[in-house]
């Protein structure tokens, strides 16, 4: 297989726009008070709905290094290509918060994670908020008998879901990349650990959690469908 920078370059563009949407809401709201807790909830997930209708069909719309690895494992995308979509997936987070900082300098970390409970209650949070999310990517992005034309409605809504309920005790990131990009430029690396060992435990179980309730593929002559259960994650997408 072919690599090219095209996949790559459209994980870069849309982990870019979540990374501002979900930062940018935080920073915003500490200095205007004008979105409040559902305001800043909801910024993310609408991200992260847009960019999937928009470059679903060019890379999958993983735009998160946890939902990248849990794929891999479970044979839903190449490990070929892992390496290329992590770079830019935080190429992407890092470039958001790099803007973010020029424009309002380091308020509020520029939207770093930092969990409010201990470091323990976070990081299971994070495995169980993730987990969720990656439970309904899996079954939205490759399972034929779902629907397919909701499949950014209900990923954009799950993180919004997860972060009116989470968001206030342990950031619920769901996203290394997202935690990594305003960490580093702000030097905010508290329980930077938790925003990686969380969302990518979480991200596997809920991905295996899937592959263990589906029923089982039918032969290809009974198929509702062209995609077969093998197939990467972007195909099933890019089918629908």
């Amino acid at each position: 297989m072919k690599l090219s920078w095209r996949r790559p370059g459209a994980e870069f563009v849309g982990t870019f726009v979540v990374v501002l949407a979900s930062c940018g809401s935080v920073i915003v709201d500490s200095q205007t008070g004008a979105l409040g807790h559902i305001g800043v909830a909801l910024a993310p997930g609408l991200a992260v709905m847009v960019m999937i209708a928009a470059v679903g069909h060019i890379s999958g719309a993983h735009f998160n290094p946890a939902v990248t690895l849990a794929f891999a494992i479970t044979r839903h995308f190449s490990w070929r290509e892992l390496p290329g979509y992590w770079l830019a997936q935080l190429a992407g987070a890092i470039s958001a918060a790099a803007c973010l900082w020029l424009l309002f300098g380091r308020v509020a970390n520029l939207g770093a994670n930092q969990p409010d409970g201990t470091a323990l209650q976070a990081v299971g949070l994070e495995v169980l908020v993730t987990a969720t999310l990656m439970f309904v990517i899996t079954a939205v992005a490759t399972d034929t008998r779902a629907v397919g034309q909701m499949a950014a409605v209900a990923i954009g809504g799950t993180v919004a879901l997860n972060l009116i309920w989470d968001g206030p005790i342990s950031g619920a990131s769901m996203n290394p990349a997202r935690s990594f990009g305003p960490a580093l430029l702000a030097g905010a690396w508290d329980a930077q650990w938790v925003y990686w060992l969380g969302p990518l435990l979480g991200a596997v179980i809920g991905a295996a959690l899937y592959q263990a309730l589906r029923m089982p593929a039918r032969p290809a002559s009974a198929r509702d469908g062209p995609v077969a259960d093998a197939e990467v994650y972007d195909e099933a997408v890019k089918d629908r």
